[in-house]
C-alpha cells in the first residue's frame, strides 16, 4: 500500500488554470508577468482555503519558470520547475509568520533577502499569515518590505486583513480573494472523484459543498472523510449521516405542520430530532435558512439565489407557492430572534419549542376555522335571548355557556340554537359582552380581532387556538385595496377602542397609553403603504414598540384589507404638541385666561399668584 496523500495536497491547482472561482485574480497576474510589470510586494488576502498560498506558489514557480507556456503557465519541465516540484527550490521560500512572528525572526529574514537565487531571476518570499506578526516585527520590516533588492519579490498571504498595519498595506498590491461557489466546488469534487473512481450522487456533492463554506480545502477534507466513512460508492443519506446534517425532509414536513397549525406536531418532530442527537441550535439555524429560501423562490428576480440541487430545488418551488409571503416574513423574525437569544437562554430547549408553537400559529387554514367558529357560534347567540333555550333556565345562560362549548361536536347541530343566532339586534353584541362577568368566563371566538387576542399565550384546550401574535387568514388575504386617509382614521378609532381589552389590569396605564394615541391621528403613506401613529414622548413610543406594535400592525392590516401595510410609531413633532401647565403658576395663568372673573377677583383682593 502506497503511502496516503489527502486530496487537498494531492489535487492542489499546479497553473493558474486550475485555480477555481479566481479568474479574475490568475488573468491579472499573468498580464502582469507577460508585460514584465512585476511589483515587489502583493498581498493576497481572503477566507480560509480559497487558494491563496496557492496562487502565491504558482505565481513563484511562473515567475522562474525558464519556458513559460504562452498563456504564462509554468511548463513544468525545467530545472527550476523540478526543483520546486521536488521541494528543493531555493529560489522559494515560505515563512509561517505565525511561529516566526518576533523582530529576531525579520531580521533573519532581511539578511537572508540579500542572497541571490541560485537558479532563476527572482527569490520569492511567501509570509502566510502575516497578520500574526507583532508591530514591532512589522515596523522591523517596514523598510525591507518597501525597497527591497531587485531579485526580491514577497508575497504575503492573510485571512485578516484588518489587523494588517496600514504601512504595510500602502507598501503593497492588495488582490482579494473570494468564497468559491457552491457549483464550482461541486463540479471540481465531481472531477476528483471520477478521477478516483467513486460514485457520489449530486445531492451528496451539494451537501459537501455547503459544508465547506466557501472553501476547496474543506469540502476536499470533507470528501476525503466521507469517502473513509462510506468507501467508493457514497449516498446521500450517507453524506448526512457522517456528517450530522438534518435531511431537507425535516424542515419540508415542519412547513406542512406550520400550514395545519398543528403544533403539537411540531414539538413531536423536534423531540425527535434532539433523540437523534443533532444539535438544537443547527436546527433553528437551519430552519432560518429554510424560510430564507422559501422566500428567495417567491420571486423569479431572486430564485438564482437559491443555491440547491435540482430535486431539492423543485420542493422549495413547491413550498413556495404554498406560503403567504406575510407568513414566511413573520416566521423568519421568529426564528432568527430565537437564534439570537438562544446562547444566552436558561432553557434553550423551551425557547425553541415556544418558537415552534408561535411560528405554529401565524398560519391558520380557512377549515381549520370552520372547526372552532361552529362549536361556538351556538352556545354565544342565546345569551340576548335566554327564552330561546327550551331546556336550561334563562338565568343560567350565562354560567353554562363554558360547559355548552365543551360539550361533544355532536351537541353543535342542534335546531335550536341556529334558529335563534340570527335574531339579535344590532346593539345585541355589545350588550352581551357588557353583560360578561368576567374576561375568563366565556372563551372569544378565535376570528376576533383584539389586541388581547392577538398577543396572548398560545393555548389548547378542545381543539381551539387563540391569541397568537398574528391571527389573519394569511392564504386568503385579497390583494391590497386602495386605502385612504379617511379609511385609515377610521380603522384607527376603531383599534383604540379596543385597546383596553389587553390591559383590563392595568386601566390607569392603558389610559395614558390611549391618550397619547388618541390625540395624534396617523398619517398614511400611500406611496410606501406605511402608517405611521404619533405620540407624545419617547416613553410612550418605546413602550408601544415593545407591546402594541405586532398587535397595531395586524389589527390595521385586517382593518382596512391590506396585507402588505406596515405601522411605525414616532414622537409627535414639537409643534403639535401642545403645552400642559404643571407648576402652580402655570395652571393660575391657564385659569385666569380662560376665566375673566378671576382676574377681577385678583385684583379686588389685591392677590398675588406665586
Amino acid at each position: 500500500m502506497g503511502q496516503f496523500v489527502v486530496s487537498a495536497r494531492k489535487y492542489r491547482p499546479s497553473s493558474f488554470d486550475k485555480l477555481i472561482g479566481q479568474d479574475n485574480i490568475a488573468k491579472t497576474l499573468k498580464n502582469s508577468i507577460l508585460a514584465g510589470q512585476l511589483a515587489h510586494a502583493y498581498l493576497f488576502c481572503g477566507p480560509r482555503g480559497v487558494g491563496k498560498t496557492s496562487s502565491a506558489r504558482i505565481f513563484a514557480k511562473t515567475i522562474n519558470c525558464s519556458n513559460p507556456g504562452a498563456e504564462m503557465e509554468p511548463c513544468g519541465e525545467c530545472e527550476s520547475c523540478r526543483s520546486f516540484a521536488e521541494g528543493r527550490s531555493y529560489c522559494i521560500h515560505e515563512l509561517d509568520a505565525a511561529s516566526n512572528n518576533s523582530v529576531d525572526d525579520i531580521r533573519n529574514l532581511t539578511d537572508q533577502v540579500r542572497i541571490p537565487p541560485q537558479i532563476g531571476k527572482y527569490s520569492v518570499y511567501i509570509i502566510d499569515e502575516v497578520h500574526m506578526l507583532s508591530q514591532a516585527a512589522f515596523n522591523a520590516f517596514l523598510k525591507t518590505l518597501e525597497e527591497p533588492p531587485a531579485h526580491a519579490i514577497f508575497i504575503l498571504a492573510t485571512t485578516e486583513k484588518h489587523k494588517i498595519l496600514p504601512t504595510i498595506l500602502s507598501r503593497c498590491q492588495t488582490y482579494d480573494f473570494n468564497r468559491i461557489g457552491i457549483e464550482d466546488i461541486v463540479r471540481n469534487l465531481k472531477g476528483i472523484a471520477a478521477i478516483e473512481n467513486i460514485t457520489i450522487s449530486d445531492d451528496a456533492l451539494h451537501i459537501l459543498a455547503q459544508k465547506a463554506d466557501g472553501a476547496m480545502r474543506d469540502a476536499l477534507t470533507l470528501f476525503d472523510q466521507t469517502v473513509a466513512f462510506c468507501g467508493n460508492d457514497i449516498t446521500y443519506e450517507q453524506v448526512i449521516g457522517n456528517l450530522g446534517v438534518l435531511d431537507y425532509d425535516y424542515f419540508f414536513r415542519l412547513t406542512d405542520m406550520f400550514l395545519a397549525g398543528d403544533y403539537a406536531q411540531c414539538l413531536l418532530l423536534f423531540d425527535e430530532i434532539l433523540s437523534k442527537g443533532f444539535n438544537a441550535l443547527h436546527f433553528i439555524t437551519g430552519l432560518s435558512s429554510h424560510f430564507r429560501d422559501l422566500i428567495v423562490c417567491k420571486n423569479a428576480t431572486s430564485r438564482g439565489l437559491l443555491e440547491m440541487p435540482p430535486s431539492v430545488a423543485a420542493r422549495y418551488d413547491e413550498y413556495a407557492a404554498k406560503c403567504h409571503i406575510g407568513f414566511l416574513y413573520e416566521a423568519l423574525g421568529i426564528s432568527t430572534a430565537c437564534e439570537a437569544g438562544y446562547k444566552s437562554s436558561s432553557n434553550p430547549r423551551l425557547l425553541i419549542e415556544f418558537t415552534l408553537i408561535r411560528i405554529a400559529q401565524l398560519y391558520k387554514p380557512l377549515a381549520m376555522d370552520h372547526t372552532v367558529t361552529a362549536p361556538q357560534a351556538a352556545p354565544a347567540a342565546p345569551a340576548p335571548q335566554p327564552a330561546a333555550q327550551p331546556a336550561p333556565a334563562p338565568t343560567t345562560v350565562p354560567s353554562t355557556a363554558p360547559t355548552a362549548s365543551a360539550a361533544s361536536p355532536a351537541a353543535a347541530p342542534a335546531p335550536a340554537p341556529p334558529k335563534a343566532q340570527p335574531a339579535p339586534s344590532p346593539a345585541a353584541p355589545a350588550a352581551a359582552k357588557k353583560a360578561e362577568p368576567a374576561p375568563h368566563s366565556t372563551p372569544k371566538s378565535a376570528t376576533s380581532l383584539s389586541i388581547k387576542n392577538l398577543m396572548a399565550k398560545a393555548e389548547a384546550e378542545q381543539n381551539i387556538q387563540t391569541a397568537a401574535p398574528i391571527e389573519i387568514e394569511l392564504a386568503d388575504v385579497a390583494p391590497a385595496a386602495p386605502v385612504t386617509q379617511e379609511d385609515v382614521e377610521k380603522a384607527w378609532k376603531e383599534v383604540i377602542d379596543e385597546m383596553g381589552d389587553y390591559y383590563e389590569d392595568s386601566p390607569a396605564r392603558i389610559r395614558r397609553i390611549q391618550e397619547g394615541f388618541v390625540k395624534h391621528k396617523p398619517q398614511y403613506d400611500a406611496a410606501e403603504s406605511r402608517l405611521i401613529q404619533y405620540v407624545d414622548n419617547a416613553n410612550q413610543r418605546n413602550f408601544a414598540l415593545k407591546n402594541l406594535l405586532t398587535g397595531f400592525q395586524t389589527l390595521y392590516r385586517a382593518k382596512l384589507s391590506n396585507p402588505s401595510l406596515t405601522v411605525e410609531i414616532e414622537i409627535a413633532p414639537s409643534e403639535t404638541v401642545e403645552a400642559k401647565p404643571y407648576m402652580p403658576r402655570e395652571k393660575a395663568k391657564v385659569m385666569m385666561d380662560n376665566s375673566p372673573e378671576l382676574v377681577t377677583l385678583a385684583q379686588e383682593f389685591e392677590l398675588e399668584v406665586s
